[in-house]
């Protein structure tokens, strides 16, 4: 991304200081030549380091007016929480969405409930990099359930990692989305980003952290319990959760839907319910959420009517 496509922003840089030697190679740039353009050059590339943090992207006018010395945008716009990979903004698009982002700035604890495909996950990451870019968290903390979702996955090879990766992958998907791939990898080797089965959680108290628990409705009670009990100092959590999608066996109550009831009145914890006119998929993923919802409240009614 420094570099640009083709090294063109390299190329630039190497036109903008004609008395320095520039050779980019990996995540290595080696400068040589005038002392007094190694000191600008020194300065500027800081400043574009930290502009390519911010936003993610970086274009040859905002190259050009770092170096000129001109300003350029220092925060980020108010309704955008980061910016992914490709430079594009990230932030609600739809009302509740936004509920869900105040929420998370007003309390230390969020429950972001609705059905699939209504960003709870994606939105929620993205707030806790956008607390990490930030400094007000040390470390993101990423925690799923490792439960089937209605198949028997069977024995996996390899080791621990290799087995509970598939349960995490659309916690990886969305990170991707959001911090360079050398970053990410970089972070996460130095634990600054951890991800791990719900199971991993126990024992652990969670400080200077931003923790999110994904797919809360697969919880046992004794589960969330567990997990909600782990948060520490300066910590804020993010539990989401679909209640149409519990793949808990029949005689298993979902631990989400106890501790909804539970926490509800308590200080410090809201509740964001998003519905399916928060849903940023696919149009069909509306309609598709729509017609299952008519099925559940139609089979419902007929249950009920044959109870009687």
């Amino acid at each position: 991304m420094f570099y640009g496509v083709g090294n063109v922003h390299l190329q630039m840089l190497r036109a903008l200081y004609p008395k320095l030697r520039i050779v980019g190679r990996d995540n290595v740039m080696r400068i040589m030549g005038d002392e007094e353009q190694m000191a600008a050059f020194e300065e500027s590339s800081e400043k574009l380091r930290q502009h390519i943090l911010k936003f993610n992207a970086i274009t040859e006018e905002d190259i050009l007016d770092i170096v000129k010395g001109r300003r350029t945008s220092e925060k980020l716009p108010d309704d955008v929480v980061v910016y992914s990979i490709a430079g594009r903004p990230i932030k609600a698009r739809s009302e509740n969405q936004q509920h869900l982002i105040n929420a998370f700035h007003d309390n230390d604890m969020v429950f972001a409930v609705g059905p699939a495909g209504t960003g709870k996950t994606y939105l929620s990451i993205a707030l806790a990099v956008k607390s990490l870019k930030e400094k007000t968290a040390k470390k993101i903390i990423l925690s799923r359930p490792a439960v089937e979702a209605g198949e028997k996955l069977g024995f996996l090879p390899g080791d621990m990692k290799d087995k509970i990766d598939p349960y995490l992958q659309p916690l990886y998907d969305a990170l991707e989305d959001m911090i360079p791939q050398v970053k990410l990898q970089d972070m996460m080797e130095k634990h600054v980003i951890q991800i791990a089965p719900l199971a991993f959680m126990r024992g652990r108290t969670l400080n200077d952290a931003v923790v999110i628990l994904d797919e809360a409705q697969n919880t046992t009670p004794a589960q969330i319990r567990m997990f909600l009990t782990r948060m520490g100092w300066n910590t804020k959590m993010i539990i989401t959760g679909d209640m149409t999608q519990i793949d808990l066996p029949r005689s298993q109550k979902s631990g989400l839907i106890e501790a909804l009831h539970i926490l509800n009145n308590v200080e410090g914890i809201s509740v964001v319910n998003l519905n399916g006119k928060d849903i940023v998929r696919h149009k069909l993923v509306t309609r598709i959420v729509n017609a299952y919802e008519n099925y559940d409240k139609e089979y419902n009614n007929n249950e009920s009517i044959n109870k009687d």
